[in-house]
């Protein structure tokens, strides 16, 4: 069992969830996108987007916030728009409109800062100062941001999934040379095999209920339950097909969906890997 938890350990996981939660928005807006469909280049009002994390979608949207109307604004001498056919007319230029079935604006920076900030006060408090904390701390954004873009558009992007594999099994590596840690690396690496191969089975029977970025998403899944063991593995296996079953059937009884909707299933994959995780950490 985990050792008692300093509540500064809980107050720095509330702190790094929250700040790394609300740089979030720019990413699941450019990610949000329809799987034949590259990565967004524009926010929804045209200027082009740089860089991936932000509170909102578009660095020029988020300095006009709060505009300033100049005291005195000279009168036009002709109707039309403002700054119609002025050369020295300031603002970006005329890009792309979005395409239709384009969210309309990118999730809540609030919204994703209080999950993140919430699932690590929850790895922290069931870990405690051990090694891997830092680790599943540093996934955690990770994950959120998955399953926000899955929840709006149904796709795992590679440039998330494949690199969250990695990065936890050459984390959990490092974790695993600490003093004081709790889990076991070669039995990561096996269950990210082992999750990652099931899911390939599934998709592999059903292709329709199974997305291949759910086979890829499992790998990562994988590697984090089976530091704890095999039983955490197939805990958060089973809490993830689960919640993904309650998800559904809510949707149907309240007539949403039908038996044969499909529904996003990285966000439970990844809800009960972390079910899993919270009772390996703290029984371990």
């Amino acid at each position: 069992m985990s050792s008692p938890v300093e509540p500064a350990l809980v107050a720095a996981a509330v702190l790094w969830g929250a700040a790394a939660g609300a740089l979030l928005p720019r990413a699941a807006y450019r990610f949000a996108v329809p799987p034949d469909r590259p990565w967004r280049a524009h926010c929804p009002r045209g200027h082009p987007l740089r860089g991936w994390l932000g509170r909102t979608p578009c660095r020029a949207c988020e300095r006009r916030t709060t505009p300033a109307a100049p005291p005195h604004a000279p009168a036009r001498d002709t109707p039309g728009p403002p700054h119609a056919g002025r050369r020295d007319a300031p603002g970006p230029a005329p890009a792309p409109a979005p395409s239709a079935g384009d969210p309309p604006r990118a999730p809540s920076a609030v919204l994703l800062a209080t999950v993140t900030a919430l699932v690590c006060a929850a790895l922290a408090v069931a870990t405690g100062g051990r090694p891997e904390t830092v680790v599943w701390l540093l996934l955690t954004p990770a994950g959120v941001l998955l399953a926000a873009v899955d929840f709006r558009v149904r796709r795992l992007p590679d440039p998330l999934t494949l690199p969250l594999a990695a990065a936890a099994l050459a984390l959990l590596g490092a974790a695993a040379a600490l003093p004081g840690h709790a889990g076991d690396w070669p039995t990561a690496l096996y269950g990210a095999l082992a999750l990652g191969g099931g899911y390939f089975v599934l998709f592999l029977v059903n292709p329709a209920g199974m997305g291949f970025g759910d086979v890829k998403l499992a790998l990562g899944a994988g590697a984090v339950l089976g530091w704890y063991g095999w039983g955490t593995v197939l805990l958060g296996t089973f809490a993830g097909f689960l919640l993904g079953a309650l998800y559904g059937g809510a949707l149907v009884v309240a007539r949403k969906a039908g038996r044969k909707t499909a529904i996003p299933f990285g966000p439970f994959l990844i809800a009960g890997a972390l079910a899993g995780l919270l009772v390996g950490a703290y029984t371990a």
